[in-house]
């Protein structure tokens, strides 16, 4: 094949194919780099595949470290025991000292303290009245004040407490500590997430904890919790999420250094440093959350146990501790791609590992869109040009794998070096790639099909043609045998037509004939065998198979005798001569297939059966009847009404075979028509039980009432003679006709 006639044959499948990579590339870089505002759907997608990608490589990332973080659980057991959520600082107070003395190195609480506790001398003193108990009730007051006790206790540790940033600026509550970031650019110029409210924790609790997070979570806009915010915004200033806070804590960082990069007239986050190790972010300062596993991953302490000091003191010397609830009624529950109804303390915890060990965190490289890229270029040019070669199979075990080689491709990349390859723009190539340039191929394949059948029809039936064609495998020699219908069907009188017609008019007649003809046997799914000069031969359950054949015979035999009395006034205006047609049909077992000579083939029907259709086309004249049928036909057409027509010995054969007439539909029968058929039976009844009288009498007044009907004159002419004659024990009502 030449470069033109190539171009020419593959032009459409590989413009599709540059169109479908440029496509994949614009999808990519518009919707799915970092800080795209647009292209919810496909961010969605994004996120699917990447929930899909941890689930399967939970269990075979490489040996990680562990940190060693407990969480004391404000569980369901600890709220029975302690009363309804949030305890007494009392209660928090001494729950953290029995922490200290455990040896706890941080400790952070994922839960908000904005308000005082109300003394209890307080409210004993606002109700009395009496200046002298209220006095010494002053002096000890502080030994009842809750929030001293918890602030006290928070001075023995490394303390961490949450405040929480809001989108709602009438929402200020509490002051805010002072930011503990460092960096060469104006916070105000950084583009790390906003809010206009918060809620903090009280001053004094401030002041005793050595460090202040926010415990916001930062969920897609499906609701999942992927990524999680480092730092956030308020009022020009910055502020550390919990973990990061913790983080700086455990590693003994003074400060968390910021850095940037410019970018154009803006500037974008590249990571956050903690004493010598850099944290790369997103442009916003967020990671994503290196997922341990499914909920519960980390050892989880009952608050209870830990109130009553009946915890092993041992496993927490050196932990951090996280303290939370995973209790459902307390709404702490987060929807994550490794399961919803998580609880939130644990995702502060999972984050915490990742900063304190940055090679677990997922990585998303400055180069990685690139990659993507370039992936998609060399993915999409070996389709381009390998695909519209492919057949079905091929094209399926293309699919597969390419899929397969890009996913192991993936999930090595992110097992082994957790490194976080977008998957969305490389799959919709390949599918696309697939779906479209596979169904060019089978379109072309197609019209090719189509051009040879077109082709073909004109002298093949079409049903053999599209058979070969799907199968070509099916076509075979030695042909099958079948039950099957046959219709012959013939113009009456044609050669005296032919005689007043010149060979133009004659082509024209058989024309107006032949097409409507033909259009209503395919429409009844039969088979055009061959025209033989006036002759239709038609044959239904070959090549494809037909349910009720027998049926579907008959009603196209009616179908062609309307059509036949609808030409009549066409035909009548090219002043040519009408006709009428007799047809004979029978079915049963006959054989079917490719036959013929080296030199030239038929797809035919051969048999006895075939050749007693075509006796009874050839006796239809001799009843008057338009339509013969066989008892074997008529058996199996439940639904069309018959008019039995005589027992007969066909030239050629010596059994008998009772004949029938097709009327109509049973529902379409009018009155006139059933009472016509009871005494029509009625009349066949007693002619073969020989009461000759009684036949006669009835068949003479069917024939008085219905000149037109040329049965009943022959049925009176045949029972006068038969009176006449002696009948053997033997006979069996049955006529033998001697001509064709």
């Amino acid at each position: 094949m030449n470069v033109r006639a190539t171009w020419t044959h593959y032009k459409f499948q590989w413009l599709s194919g540059v169109l479908i990579i440029a496509i994949s590339i614009f999808l990519h870089i518009s919707f799915l780099v970092p800080g795209s505002k647009q292209g919810d759907f496909f961010k969605r997608l994004e996120g699917l595949a990447y929930d899909l990608r941890l689930q399967s490589t939970l269990s075979i990332h490489p040996k990680r470290d562990f940190l060693p973080i407990i969480i004391v659980d404000i569980d369901e057991k600890s709220i029975d025991k302690l009363g309804r959520f949030p305890w007494s600082r009392a209660v928090i107070a001494k729950l953290h000292t029995n922490l200290v003395n455990a040896g706890v190195s941080v400790i952070a609480y994922d839960v908000l303290f904005s308000e005082s506790e109300q003394n209890p001398i307080d409210r004993v003193i606002g109700k009395s009245n009496d200046i002298e108990l209220n006095s010494r009730l002053a002096k000890v007051r502080d030994n009842y004040d809750a929030d001293k006790e918890f602030s006290e206790a928070l001075i023995q540790s490394d303390a961490v407490i949450g405040l929480l940033l809001e989108h709602n600026k009438t929402l200020q509550i509490g002051t805010l500590p002072k930011s503990i970031f460092e960096s060469d650019v104006p916070a105000e110029l950084l583009p790390a997430p906003e809010f206009s409210g918060y809620v903090a924790g009280l001053s004094t609790l401030q002041e005793s904890a050595l460090g202040n997070g926010f415990i916001n979570s930062a969920p897609d806009k499906d609701g999942f919790v992927r990524y999680a915010m480092l730092l956030a915004k308020y009022n020009n200033h910055l502020y550390p999420s919990l973990a990061l806070e913790v983080a700086r804590l455990y590693t003994l960082s003074d400060v968390i250094s910021i850095e940037s990069e410019e970018f154009g007239e803006d500037y974008t986050i590249t990571g956050v440093k903690l004493g010598i190790d850099t944290i790369p972010t997103d442009d916003y300062g967020r990671v994503a959350i290196p997922f341990r596993g499914p909920a519960f991953s980390f050892p989880y302490v009952s608050a209870i146990d830990v109130f009553e000091n009946k915890f092993d003191k041992a496993s927490f010397e050196q932990s951090i501790v996280f303290i939370g609830t995973s209790a459902v009624g307390h709404a702490d529950l987060r929807t994550t791609p490794v399961g919803v109804q998580y609880p939130g303390v644990e995702v502060h915890a999972n984050l915490l590992e990742g900063l304190v060990f940055p090679e677990l965190l997922p990585s998303r490289p400055d180069w990685i869109d690139g990659a993507v890229v370039l992936i998609i270029l060399f993915v999409g040019l070996v389709g381009l040009f390998v695909l519209p070669t492919l057949g079905l199979i091929g094209i399926i075990l293309y699919f597969f794998v390419s899929i397969f080689l890009f996913l192991a491709l993936n999930i090595y990349g992110w097992s082994q070096h957790y490194l976080d390859l977008p998957q969305v723009a490389i799959l919709t190539l390949i599918i696309l790639q697939v779906v479209i340039l596979g169904s060019l191929s089978f379109l072309n394949e197609h019209r090719q099909k189509v051009k040879i059948k077109n082709i073909f029809d004109q002298y093949v039936p079409p049903a053999h043609i599209q058979s070969m064609l799907d199968d070509p495998k099916s076509m075979s020699v030695s042909g099958e045998r079948r039950n099957m219908s046959v219709l012959f069907a013939d113009i009456r009188n044609f050669t005296a037509i032919s005689e007043q017609l010149n060979a133009t008019e004659l082509k024209e007649l058989l024309n107006q004939y032949f097409t409507p003809v033909t259009k209503i046997i395919f429409e009844h799914e039969g088979t055009i065998d061959k025209y033989v000069g006036d002759m239709v031969m038609a044959f239904w359950n070959a090549p494809l198979t037909v349910e009720e054949h027998e049926q579907m015979a008959v009603l196209c035999a009616l179908k062609m005798q309307m059509k036949v009395k609808a030409l009549e006034n066409r035909l009548s205006k090219d002043n040519m001569p009408s006709f009428e047609i007799g047809i004979g049909i029978n079915s049963g077992e006959m054989n079917v297939g490719d036959m013929g000579s080296i030199y030239r083939r038929a797809y035919t029907v051969i048999g006895d059966s075939v050749n007693l259709a075509s006796r009874l086309e050839g006796i239809t004249k001799y009843y008057g009847v338009k339509i013969l049928v066989s008892e074997t036909t008529q058996s199996k057409c439940k639904d069309i009404a018959f008019r039995l027509i005589d027992k007969v010995k066909v030239k050629g054969k010596d059994k008998a075979v009772t004949i029938y007439e097709p009327i109509k539909l049973s529902v379409d029968l009018t009155e006139k028509e059933i009472k016509k058929l009871n005494l029509h039976k009625k009349a066949l009844s007693s002619y073969l039980k020989q009461n000759w009288d009684e036949s006669l009498e009835v068949f003479t007044t069917l024939m008085i009432n219905h000149p037109e009907d040329k049965l009943y004159e022959i049925f009176c002419e045949r029972i006068t003679h038969l009176k006449t004659i002696q009948l053997g024990e033997d006979w069996d009502g049955s006529y033998k006709h001697v001509t064709k």
